[in-house]
């Protein structure tokens, strides 16, 4: 017998994604201690693990693995077959269907006058709060992309525009927009991409200094502290327009304090959810008619969940500011928004997981 954790290292799946299984009906432990709940699993279940890990690394869906493993277990390789051929036929006509809508926006791209992108602009030296930089950094740090396929996301993007600086980063899944006070800059906007680990150096600088000099220049950015100073390139590449993700429809408000709200989320209940082979636990959310906002258990149903990723709830709890957080909720497939209490300028976006399986 393997315990799941035995079954984990030997099979490729990983325990949660075990435990997942297991309540879906998909793959049963042998045994359950009625102890202690540990799983066992018997030795003829590895082979059917690790069939189990390959068919969900191609994307399979749940209801026909089940059938897969069952015709498996069945010796039935002709059921096998037939479920393997048609789930690549899907693949392969989702692929050409794919490449079709690709090539159409490539040539929409190249038709169009106005970049769906913004650009850096200009030139500008700053004077700008240095707590009040420090800040807006804290609030977005951990937001940012570390997709190497996407080298644009992995920074900080910093848009300066009349009298406000702000600082946007986003990983696709979430987006953190902070706003701080900014003069000497003129008319114009000036835009510009810090990589992450420059805007790592610029935060240790910001440890004292009442006011700081920021300089965006022929692709550079030079940011000065008393007698001290650090720079670097920006990222060469377009960031996303920000300023056209965050206009958002009104929806229910409810607001948080922030340590009870923390902790619920931290030990409440959870689901599991796999995606692309990858498997992450999250918190499913409800407001409730007296305004007050809570996980609700597993088996908990209703139109109005919200379902998001909990390690990055918790990151962005952890990077607010405030005792308080209003949490604005939109359709259950409209992200949901983190506002600080006492400013509306700084928040963050998360992408809701649609509940399924």
């Amino acid at each position: 017998m393997r315990s799941i954790g035995e079954m984990a290292r030997e099979s490729g799946l990983g325990v949660s994604a075990l435990r997942f299984y297991d309540r879906a009906g998909v793959l049963v432990p042998d045994q359950v201690d009625p102890v202690t709940g540990y799983r066992w699993y018997a030795p003829e279940q590895l082979g059917e693990a690790r069939v189990l890990a390959r068919l969900r690394r191609a994307g399979m869906p749940l209801a026909d693995v089940r059938l897969v493993l069952a015709g498996w277990t069945a010796a039935d390789t002709e059921l096998v077959r037939r479920l393997l051929e048609a789930h690549l036929r899907r693949l392969e006509k989702g692929l050409s269907a794919a490449r079709a809508e690709f090539s159409a926006l490539r040539d929409l791209l190249d038709d169009r006058e106005d970049p769906l992108m913004t650009s850096p602009l200009s030139a500008a030296r700053l004077s700008v709060s240095g707590p009040g930089l420090a800040a807006a950094l804290d609030a977005v740090r951990f937001a940012a992309g570390t997709d190497p396929e996407l080298p644009v996301l992995a920074g900080v993007h910093l848009d300066a525009e009349g009298d406000a600086l702000h600082l946007v980063a986003t990983d696709r899944y979430r987006m953190a927009v902070a706003r701080t006070a900014a003069s000497g800059q003129g008319g114009g906007r000036v835009q510009a991409t810090v990589p992450l680990p420059l805007a790592d150096a610029m935060r240790s600088l910001l440890d004292g200094e009442d006011e700081v000099r920021l300089t965006v220049d022929d692709g550079r950015v030079t940011l000065e502290a008393g007698d001290r100073q650090t720079g670097g390139r920006c990222l060469g590449q377009d960031f996303p327009d920000y300023r056209r993700l965050v206009r958002l429809p009104a929806g229910r408000r409810a607001e948080v304090k922030v340590p009870a709200f923390t902790e619920a989320v931290r030990t409440g209940p959870v689901r599991l959810h796999e995606d692309g082979g990858a498997t992450c636990e999250l918190t499913v959310l409800e407001v409730s008619e007296d305004g007050r906002v809570a996980p609700v258990p597993e088996g908990a149903d209703g139109p109005d969940l919200v379902a998001v990723n909990r390690a990055f709830l918790l990151d962005a709890l952890a990077a607010a500011a405030d005792d308080r957080l209003v949490l604005e909720f939109g359709a259950p497939t409209a992200p949901l928004v983190i506002r600080g209490a006492g400013d509306e300028h700084t928040f963050s976006l998360l992408m809701p997981v649609r509940l399924s399986d």
